[in-house]
């Protein structure tokens, strides 16, 4: 049985105080809260006071991204033994906004997931489609491509240490969402590739989940499907009441 997933990914919102804040409560109400498992990645700022706050709490603390080096010359790159020694355990790689807006190509992304897994930290692989590729029926060759240029000559034994979030672009911050049997659809594709490349036990126990537009009033179908392991959250897990119906659907 997959544990389900529900990460918060906070972009460039809250300071160090909002975030300590958002932090502080949701502990006080998931201390001993094990039904799913959260994740918070709030900005690089906030970072270790928040690890302070969830110390021997339930809730996990993720990065929003990482370089693949360990360290050097890379004006404003953060190593994953940086995120390490803060006491990260997840970090986002490939976020669409990452591809689109800074141009990460997927040999950039692939490098960066082996880095991660080098130093145990769990990436949260995104993948997903544009409008226009899915408008021209390119919603499974992008996935595939994704996730093959991705994984790369990632060991079969780490895959399983991954998380995968399908993140449909046209519907990450647009108040669109993919409807819960569209996700499935995709979802279940990504599975049975993962078989495919990586064997069965590996595909069913990999953790897939949803993002994009992610509410308190869609969660509830999205996690009836099959495939749908949990959800990356964005606008709405700003609001510390809306995340809190979103991790209890």
């Amino acid at each position: 049985m997959i544990t389900p997933l529900i990460a918060a990914n906070w972009k460039m919102n809250k300071t160090v105080g909002e975030s300590v804040r958002f932090a502080q409560q949701l502990v006080a109400e998931f201390a001993e809260f094990t039904e799913r498992e959260i994740v918070i990645a709030p900005p690089f700022t906030a970072l270790y006071p928040v690890a302070q706050v969830l110390q021997e709490s339930p809730i996990h603390l993720s990065a929003q991204n990482v370089h693949w080096n360990e360290k050097g010359a890379y004006t404003g790159e953060i190593s994953p033994g940086m995120l390490v020694d803060i006491g990260c355990e997840y970090v986002i790689i490939g976020h669409s906004e990452r591809r689109t807006l800074f141009g990460e190509k997927d040999d950039d992304i692939n490098r960066k997931i082996s880095t991660a897994l080098t130093f145990d930290v769990t990436p949260i692989f995104c993948i997903g489609e544009t409008l226009d590729e899915r408008i021209a029926h390119k919603t499974f060759d992008t996935a595939n491509r994704q996730i093959k240029e991705g994984l790369n000559n990632i060991p079969s034994d780490d895959i399983k240490r991954i998380v995968i979030a399908y993140e449909p672009v046209w519907a990450i911050g647009t108040g669109k969402t993919a409807t819960a049997e569209q996700a499935e659809e995709v979802h279940r594709y990504i599975r049975e590739l993962i078989v495919d490349s990586f064997g069965e036990d590996t595909g069913k126990n990999v953790r897939i989940i949803y993002g994009g537009s992610v509410n308190g009033d869609n969660i509830g179908g999205l996690m009836t499907q099959p495939d749908i392991n949990g959800a990356l959250v964005g606008g709405a897990s700003l609001d510390v009441e809306s995340f809190r119906n979103i991790i209890k659907y």
